[in-house]
């Protein structure tokens, strides 16, 4: 059984920083590609960030581009996503994800396996 479980959300201020983490548990981890996804309330669910099985393509949401920073352990099965410079416009449930191959990475429908998703939550 797969399981994903995300860690590290919260309340913080804006400009401030949140460290995101997904251990997964029952798959080969390093032959996935993780993402991380987001969904504000009202509206739909949003790519991220990713992270290829070693780590060689990082793609990016534009909007986060420079702030969100996404990493990867593959001894520990984790994958990390650490967030500065928060904006109120960032609160959101966070869930990870992990699919097999790396194109389309960007896209939610590719993705095989979900987390339960844990709150950011940024104050102005």
């Amino acid at each position: 059984q797969v399981t994903l479980v995300e860690s590290g959300g919260g309340l913080v201020q804006a400009g401030g920083s949140l460290r995101l983490s997904c251990a997964a548990s029952g798959l080969t981890f390093s032959l996935y590609t993780m993402g991380w996804f987001r969904q504000a309330p009202g509206k739909e669910r949003e790519f991220v960030a990713a992270i290829s099985w070693l780590g060689g393509s990082t793609p990016y949401t534009d909007s986060v581009k420079g702030r969100f920073t996404i990493s990867r352990d593959n001894a520990k099965n984790t994958v990390v996503l650490q967030m500065n410079s928060l904006k109120p416009e960032d609160t959101a449930v966070y869930f990870c994800a992990a699919k097999r191959g790396g194109s389309n990475a960007q896209q939610g429908e590719r993705y095989d396996y979900w987390g339960q998703g844990t709150q950011v939550t940024v104050s102005s």
